[in-house]
């Protein structure tokens, strides 16, 4: 093979290459709150350095030279709680594997490590990958986020949930309105121009006055991107037992579904751009990792309970604190250091049958690709534009209105979805009832 045909081969594999998500996972906050099923801990702080050892270790598993990195999110638990320094650690171990072709030269001249890069490294510039970060008002000061902005994060996305004391201190939230704001302000002051805020609707004892001046101090922030997110009430979570008890009353259906609707409309009047069900955005600044997951682009997950998409397969690791700061890596595959319950020299079998067992990485499905199809369907019902007909049609050659016919001509008369030119996408009824559309794709 001559030059010429090598070069066309390198040309051809960068174009092959995959976009790649990567989520990491901090699982430590400084307080629980009340609705949170997610696996997170208020009282792990000092096993930090371990639990970061382990997940540089997770990540040295992964080529990712393979893909070409485009998003990269941080979320938890409160990432912000910890020390800066870990974070800035895992964003450096990240930029030096997906660049590693320049790095590993000792040239210093950045034209050669550009052309470098072409063959061996991300074909995006680390400026131009989309790195959020959550933080929560309470655990930030300024020296943070500085030290974000320096490791190349971007995005901040803040907790505010609501603007009202009361309604925050019964779901648990440590942090009050001003508080919020001190955080937002300095966010900005140390140049953060891409911020999410985070709002909830449908908590205890919410009225449409409590939302409806939440929404008036958002519109006075001007951020860039809003997600709206109902409250579930979580089995086994503190929030469960209060409202089980009578503690605390939920709005009903309707008027949860008017907070809704009020919040849509008010956003798309300010300017917001409504493109995901949960999700508001100025235009140019929806959120890349959310929307790569929804339109089935590939990620990895880092850390205790992080999720995977890689290669049709869909796998977690294990939800266990323990067990995770107890593993070790190889070939991508976590296993315990440790094996419980037996001795390794009078039980050698039970040890081996053990060792086994505790493979820690969980494989949750092996797609069929009539599983990526339905999924894909599925996925794109959580965007308001819906599943654009040549997209799907590029990546799996059949049409969807053939393919689907039955169940599309089901929901078109049950006036849950629409179909034009272009796109399958829920009609407005469809929004309010979506969980019947993406069950006929499950």
């Amino acid at each position: 093979m001559n030059d010429k045909q090598n070069e066309e081969k390198d040309v051809m594999s960068l174009m092959n290459k995959n976009e790649l998500g990567i989520y990491v996972h901090i699982p430590f906050c400084k307080s629980k709150c009340s609705y949170c099923d997610f696996i997170s801990y208020p009282d792990k702080l000092d096993k930090a350095s371990t639990y970061f050892k382990v997940l540089n270790e997770e990540l040295d598993c992964y080529d990712l030279n393979k893909y070409n990195v485009t998003t990269i999110y941080i979320g938890g638990g409160t990432p912000s709680y910890v020390d800066s320094k870990y974070i800035c650690d895992i964003l450096d171990r990240i930029k030096n594997k997906l660049y590693s072709g320049a790095n590993s030269k000792k040239d210093d001249n950045e034209e050669d490590k550009k052309e470098i890069n072409k063959k061996t490294g991300n074909q995006i510039d680390y400026k131009d990958i989309e790195i959020t970060i959550e933080v929560n008002p309470g655990t930030i000061t300024e020296e943070k986020l500085l030290m974000y902005k320096k490791a190349g994060i971007n995005r901040i996305s803040i907790g505010l949930q609501s603007t009202d004391n009361l309604l925050l201190k019964q779901i648990g939230r440590i942090h009050t309105f001003q508080d919020f704001i001190s955080t937002y302000e300095l966010a900005k002051k140390v140049g953060f121009n891409n911020i999410n805020v985070d709002l909830m609707i449908g908590l205890p004892n919410q009225t449409i006055e409590d939302l409806k001046k939440s929404l008036e101090e958002i519109k006075k922030l001007d951020s860039n991107h809003v997600s709206v997110y109902s409250l579930i009430v979580e089995e086994g979570t503190k929030l469960e037992k209060q409202i089980r008890s009578g503690e605390l009353v939920l709005p009903d259906e309707e008027l949860e579904r008017q907070m809704y609707w009020y919040v849509k409309n008010t956003l798309e009047l300010i300017g917001y751009n409504h493109y995901e069900i949960s999700n508001f955005s100025k235009r140019g600044y929806e959120s890349k990792h959310n929307l790569n997951c929804w339109e089935q682009k590939e990620y990895i997950g880092l850390g205790v309970a992080a999720h995977s998409y890689l290669n049709g397969i869909r796998y977690s690791n294990t939800s266990n604190f323990e067990e995770y700061i107890n593993a070790e890596f190889k070939d991508g595959i976590m296993i315990l250091r440790q094996i419980k319950n037996y001795n390794k020299e009078n039980e050698p079998n039970k040890f081996e049958e053990e060792k086994r067992r505790d493979v820690v990485k969980i494989i949750e499905e092996i797609q069929t690709i009539k599983d990526k199809r339905n999924e894909y369907m599925l996925l794109g019902f959580r965007k308001i534009d819906g599943i654009d007909i040549s997209k799907f049609k590029e990546k799996f050659v059949d049409n969807p209105i053939f393919l689907y016919k039955d169940k599309l001509s089901k929901l078109v008369e049950e006036r849950l979805i629409e179909i034009d030119l272009n796109n399958i996408k829920l009609t407005s009824k469809g929004i309010d009832l979506a969980n019947l559309v993406f069950e006929e794709f499950i």
